[in-house]
């Protein structure tokens, strides 16, 4: 992912906190523990031909990729399709290779005719078309991810709102949003945080380098839904697992107020690392979570890695 990437030499200098909860957070978030929160963590893609020899079995074919993946994580932001729906009968392939797994689930993004060449405006035909299509995932449905572009600011507020409120009510739903106006802008802020809620739509987490207000840390809804964002590398160690340690330190405390649903989706800017940090974030989620999700399965003779 290169969203809010950064130059190495400035990573150092980032304050990686987590910032306090936010306005909405604590409207949301007021009851007591959910008795069997869900968790689900994974990447952003299946398709990476460095995963081969550390997690895909030597000479592991492209088209076995997903089988493979479905192994190892329950669960994927699938980013694929923002560039372009896929046919049903595609989307039907990927659900038979993940029919393997009884708590898989997809995340499909919406597409990026619907969010930012239409910009949500009189996008009705095309989101009749990603939502026919993504039905054919059926029990392996998860949440579906709307990301808006940079340039989408406040001043839209009312066609978002327009689109927000004709989407089927029973869509699990989460937004992202990454004009500054949104985070900076405290009457924006809680006008969108507030229609979300309202709507009972969650709001995406964005946790990377360079764009420190999308970790806003408003839930519309009992649901969290971040997209961590690590760098990788050097980094992976000296940084990244810091990052994750304070995120299962919030989200314990989410827990005890309620919160029902965890996604956690792992990026690198080098995506070679990302089921590494991936295995780390299961492991502290089982340790101090009780998530109890099955452990990245390595293969052998890694490079001491681990």
């Amino acid at each position: 992912m290169e969203f809010g990437r950064v130059e190495t030499s400035e990573i150092n200098k980032i304050d990686f906190a987590l910032p306090a909860d936010g306005e909405q957070t604590k409207l949301t978030l007021k009851g007591k523990a959910a008795k069997d929160p869900k968790f689900f963590v994974g990447c952003a893609k299946w398709g990476r031909k460095e995963w081969v020899n550390l997690i895909y079995p030597p000479k592991t074919k492209e088209k076995d990729f997903l089988g493979e993946y479905v192994k190892h994580f329950n669960s994927i932001e699938l980013n694929a399709v923002f560039y372009g729906i896929p046919k049903e009968d595609q989307i039907l392939k990927w659900k038979e290779m993940a029919d393997q797994r009884d708590d898989f689930l997809f995340c499909p993004k919406f597409s990026r005719a619907i969010t930012h060449i239409k910009r949500l405006n009189n996008a009705h035909a095309e989101t009749d078309l990603y939502l026919k299509a993504i039905s054919q995932f059926g029990d392996k449905l998860g949440p579906c991810f709307l990301q808006l572009g940079d340039n989408f600011g406040p001043k839209n507020f009312e066609v978002l709102k327009q689109y927000l409120e004709a989407l089927p009510r029973d869509l699990n739903l989460f937004l992202e949003v990454r004009h500054p106006d949104w985070f900076s802008v405290a009457a924006d802020r809680k006008a969108l945080f507030s229609l979300l809620a309202d709507l009972k739509i969650g709001a995406a987490i964005t946790d990377a380098s360079g764009r420190r207000d999308c970790v806003h840390m408003e839930l519309p809804t009992p649901k969290a839904f971040i997209r961590f964002v690590g760098n990788g590398g050097k980094f992976l160690d000296s940084s990244d697992k810091k990052r994750v340690d304070d995120w299962v330190e919030r989200l314990q405390e989410w827990l005890s107020r309620g919160l029902e649903e965890v996604y956690f989706f792992l990026h690198q800017h080098d995506e070679s690392d990302t089921p590494i940090i991936a295995d780390y974030t299961i492991e502290k989620f089982n340790k101090y979570l009780k998530a109890d999700l099955p452990r990245i399965k390595f293969l052998p003779n890694q490079g001491g890695l681990f």
